[in-house]
């Protein structure tokens, strides 16, 4: 009796745990409610761009033309992808500091993530003041998918796809001696595996595309959008229990503050341009769209990370056909050429910005489709397999007419075997 008298006074005084508070997300609100991060991102990065190139200029980071692959008339600053961090980190102070209501309860964008972006972005700094090897470009970004699977960023892209073939996480994948291996072991392997192969592929797909004036900083523009739609789409129909928990905040601040850099980027970069971004934008660029697609897995659904790298599919084709080119060529993986995906249509348009506006209209349309299928998979019970046959038949069409059309350059550019001729011979 007196344990029991002592038990029930310790529960007295202890105090009870306070109730989860349930929180219904209006993705409207939430949009409006995170514009400072946009505005921030934006405006910061359309000022510091100048600045940055004036830096350039002085210190002598330009990027001069060669007449084989750099078709620019004068010589241009490098650096872009400066004034890009910049602008990205100050949106991502704006995030922590200038967000208030319901949203500010939301959990803040990782560090991990700040630190992977850090690390990508002097790398490819790096690279473009000393040329570093590409093994060195390589470690850069495995310092970046390292401190993504810290936060164990991207095991819940693969949840969806390992789940129905071998159990729950925490259920076991074998014992030995009576020591029980969990599914979590295996989930978290794989998941950090695919998390180092979608970093490398996608920040090198963004630096291959980044070959014309604006291509990559407005083709990611369109991305961005396409990934904020998908953001506000899973904020619309979450049921948050625990915001200190939840990413539905983190999905739309990164897609906001991409999308602003992007834009107080772009009038700089667009033809004629005055700086380019260098591998610290492009490889940038690559990792905070990988990073916002394997977001979107955070609850275990593989339609939504497919969505999401179909909108990032004009990196994915370009960088498929140079490694189909370059297989066939038998070189390098390597090696430079001037055969990707703008070099075809620029040479078949013949204008750099005719060029640029028609890869803008490939982005839209992976983008359309991404987000139709996330839409679908969202709101609706209907299957998307129809939808994924789409997308696979528009990612074979744009693959087979780019082959076509390098075929039809080499083809043009080998001189003809002399012609047999019917006379005879009179030499001798």
């Amino acid at each position: 009796m007196m344990w029991q008298a002592a038990a029930a006074h310790i529960e007295q005084l202890t105090p009870a745990p306070a109730p989860v508070r349930e929180v219904f997300v209006d993705a409207v609100e939430m949009l409006n409610v995170y514009s400072p991060v946009f505005i921030a991102g934006f405006l910061i990065t359309l000022a510091a761009t100048p600045v940055v190139r004036h830096v350039a200029v002085v210190v002598g980071v330009i990027d001069t033309p060669d007449l084989h692959r750099k078709h620019h008339k004068a010589p241009v600053a490098y650096l872009g992808g400066l004034a890009v961090f910049i602008g990205f980190m100050c949106a991502m102070v704006a995030s922590f500091i200038l967000i208030d209501g319901d949203a500010a309860d939301f959990a803040p964008v990782p560090l991990s993530i700040l630190i992977g972006a850090s690390a990508i972005a002097m790398t490819g700094l790096a690279d473009d003041i000393w040329k570093w090897d590409a093994r060195l470009k390589i470690a850069g970004q495995l310092v970046a998918a390292a401190a993504l699977s810290y936060s164990e960023i991207g095991i819940g892209a693969v949840t969806g796809v390992l789940q129905p073939l071998i159990g729950a996480p925490e259920a076991a994948l074998f014992s030995v001696a009576g020591f029980v291996v969990p599914n979590a072991a295996l989930y978290y392997w794989v998941g950090t595996a695919f998390l180092g192969f979608v970093i490398i592929a996608g920040c090198n797909s963004a630096n291959l595309i980044d070959g014309l004036d604006g291509l990559l900083s407005g083709s990611t523009a369109i991305m961005a959008a396409g990934f904020l739609a998908i953001a506000l789409l899973l904020a619309s129909i979450a049921t948050v229990d625990d915001p200190t928990t939840s990413l539905v905040g983190v999905r739309v601040i990164l897609a906001l503050a991409l999308l602003g850099t992007m834009l107080g980027f772009l009038p700089w970069n667009f033809n004629p341009a005055v700086i380019f971004l260098g591998d610290c934008g492009s490889l940038l660029i690559g990792y905070l769209c990988v990073t916002t697609i394997l977001l979107f897995g955070e609850q275990g659904s593989p339609s939504m990370v497919v969505a999401g790298f179909i909108i990032f599919g004009l990196p994915i084709v370009d960088t498929t056909l140079a490694i189909i080119r370059r297989k066939l060529a038998g070189v390098p993986m390597n090696t430079a050429d001037a055969n990707h995906l703008h070099h075809q249509i620029k040479r078949a348009l013949g204008s750099v910005k005719k060029t640029v506006f028609a890869l803008y209209g490939i982005t839209c349309a992976f983008t359309i489709l991404g987000v139709a299928i996330a839409a679908i998979v969202l709101l609706t019970s209907t299957r998307v397999l129809v939808i994924y046959c789409i997308g696979m038949a528009l990612f074979g069409f744009v693959i087979s007419v780019a082959i076509k059309i390098a075929l039809l350059h080499r083809w043009n550019a080998t001189p003809a075997p002399p012609a047999e001729s019917d006379a005879p011979d009179r030499s001798a």
